[in-house]
């Protein structure tokens, strides 16, 4: 069961890198396009984060709290792909009209 700390740790660190390059950018569009990559990777830690831990508690209180953590974690990550594709096409045709 070592798969879930490290998916943890790399969705932890891309979750981080996509919120300060947030503030680096002065775009709107691309703020927003980064920070729908950001909510995919916190779906992805707090996914990650439920099934890790009720794989090492396996009590009911565990499964209350990782039931929670899966439903918050998968609402993210469907907003954050939903998002990450509007504002993927918005990036494009923008590109496609300036150029």
């Amino acid at each position: 069961m070592v798969i879930f700390p490290i998916i943890i740790v790399l969705s932890a660190t891309l979750y981080l890198y996509f919120k300060v390059s947030i503030l680096r950018q002065s775009d709107p569009l691309y703020q927003e396009y980064t920070n729908s990559k950001a909510r995919i990777a916190l779906g992805s830690l707090l996914i990650a984060f439920a099934i890790n831990q009720y794989a090492f508690y396996q009590t009911k209180v565990a499964l209350y709290i990782c039931l929670v953590l899966l439903i918050l974690g998968i609402m993210q990550l469907v907003h954050g792909v939903k998002t990450t594709k509007f504002y993927g096409k918005q990036i494009i045709e923008r590109a496609d009209s300036s150029a």
